[in-house]
């Protein structure tokens, strides 16, 4: 990237003193005022065709994640902004004396003898340059299933000091298979930048839009000067995306069919998870109720010690209940944890893991707290977890025997228990159910369990599944 940022404005000054010395003064706005009198709807369909020469700008975001904002706009300003107007001004220069170049303006108005160096590094910095896409792509799906608007797809953090430096595998595969296809279908690269073409300019029109929200709702920015910001923004951007739908039929299309199928996705997903955390809240199991279910005379406490997940923070998943009614047992100490991500880099070891007693003998309440840095390995969390009860049982008689209690269960076996609550769409359900959850159902299968990889022996692990009839 370096050397394409300091090579080509070089040979855009070489072309600006060889073919046209006085090409700057086409940065006069007489002159686009000039064109447009002049070629009226040709030249507004025209706009259609620049659009390319800013994009990057809208996938800037995503280095927010790798650098700071002072150094985004330091470099900007010193380097790739006087690097593009050199290289773009001796383009310009070099068509204004070759008009019919113009299908493959930057290779020919690169001079010959550094023909072969300039195709390397040009074709390595767009490899390079694909990255902010691609990371930016990474950030959008990480910051979506965090919300649990989209499927859950594997996220690594590629930073330990950073939490925006995130890379996921799945996302990567499906980028993969999505551009080779396009580059298969469409073949000709005017429908590839049409197609681009749409995404930037769109992407652009609607950030202003939302960027402008923002001011009025949250920064509560006086009208005026929202409208200095928002009037002159829409009327520039609206005039490119006018342009840009022209050439939907010709590769447009393409970016508006992504959309829609993720658009799809993610409603589907978002309500499903919807309808599952509005039945699981309902019928959540209270402590109290816990305690009538283990009083029950049919009820056996069995020797061992049991994790049992559950993703509700006040109270129990109703897949406790299922599992008590129906196995008429629990483990003699049982600990329901709850996992809680917080986007930190590393949890203090004081605050990693809280537990608290839930009423009934041998049952506690435990909220392991982790960010994105730390292992959450079987062994270690199982060490973690106990390590805690005995500092909350204190060192009283009382304490002593919940402690001996303790390690006679994880001297008898440790079993970890997750549950899985499906929905069952019966034949009296409404057809929007139907399709909605029966797709919600196919994306739950498909992707990746909401608990953490716990590195679990396969031994100790047991699911309970629960169906929920809708």
């Amino acid at each position: 990237m370096a050397a394409w940022t300091f090579t080509t404005p070089i040979i855009g000054l070489y072309s600006i003193v060889h073919y046209y010395p006085g090409i700057f003064k086409a940065i006069s706005p007489h002159y686009i005022v000039r064109f447009f009198l002049r070629n009226k709807k040709e030249g507004w369909r025209m706009l259609g065709g620049t659009v390319l020469c800013i994009t990057g700008a809208e996938a800037m975001f995503a280095d927010l994640g790798h650098f700071s904002k002072k150094g985004i706009q330091i470099a900007f300003l010193s380097s790739i902004y006087p690097s593009l107007v050199l290289t773009y001004a001796g383009q310009t220069a070099y068509l204004i004396n070759n008009v019919n170049d113009f299908s493959d303006g930057f290779y020919k108005f690169v001079p010959r003898p550094v023909y072969w160096p300039m195709f390397i590094i040009a074709t390595l910095a767009a490899i390079v340059a694909s990255q902010s896409l691609i990371s930016a792509t990474f950030s959008v799906i990480k910051q979506s299933v965090v919300l649990d608007y989209f499927p859950r797809v594997k996220v690594v953090h590629t930073s330990q000091h950073k939490e925006g430096e995130v890379y996921s595998p799945e996302t990567n595969y499906i980028l993969m298979v999505l551009c080779v296809s396009v580059v298969l279908g469409f073949g000709a690269g005017n429908a590839i930048g049409n197609a681009f073409g749409v995404v930037v300019i769109m992407v652009m029109l609607i950030t202003t839009v939302m960027l402008t929200l923002v001011m009025i709702i949250i920064w509560r920015t006086p009208p005026v000067l929202v409208a200095l910001y928002f009037v002159p923004f829409v009327v520039m951007e609206g005039s490119y995306v006018s342009a840009v739908f022209t050439k939907i039929p010709e590769g447009g299309w393409l970016p508006f069919a992504v959309s829609i199928i993720l658009a799809m996705v993610m409603f589907g997903w978002y309500y499903g998870r919807q309808r599952k955390t509005e039945y699981e809240i309902a019928n959540k199991v209270t402590v109290e109720r816990l305690g009538e279910l283990l009083a029950k005379p049919e009820v056996q406490r069995v020797p061992g010690l049991c994790f049992f997940y559950s993703n509700i923070q006040d109270g129990l998943t109703p897949i406790v209940g299922h599992y008590i009614k129906n196995m008429s047992s629990l483990h003699a100490v049982t600990v329901f944890v709850t996992l809680r991500y917080l986007l930190v880099a590393k949890v203090d070891e004081r605050e990693r893991v809280l537990v608290a007693r839930l009423g009934p003998d041998g049952v506690y309440g435990c909220t392991v707290q982790y960010g994105y840095a730390d292992s959450l390995s079987g062994g270690d969390l199982t060490a973690q977890v106990t390590g805690s009860l005995r500092r909350h049982f204190g060192t009283a008689e009382a304490g002593a025997e919940e402690a001996a209690r303790l390690e006679a269960a994880r001297t008898n076996g440790v079993v970890h228990v997750r549950g899985k609550m499906r929905f069952y769409v019966g034949e009296d359900a409404g057809w929007f159910d139907k399709v909605m959850l029966g797709f919600y159902e196919f994306l739950h299968g498909i992707c990746r369990s909401a608990l953490p990889a716990l590195g679990t022996p396969l031994q100790q692990r047991v699911e309970i599944g629960m169906l929920y009839k809708v």
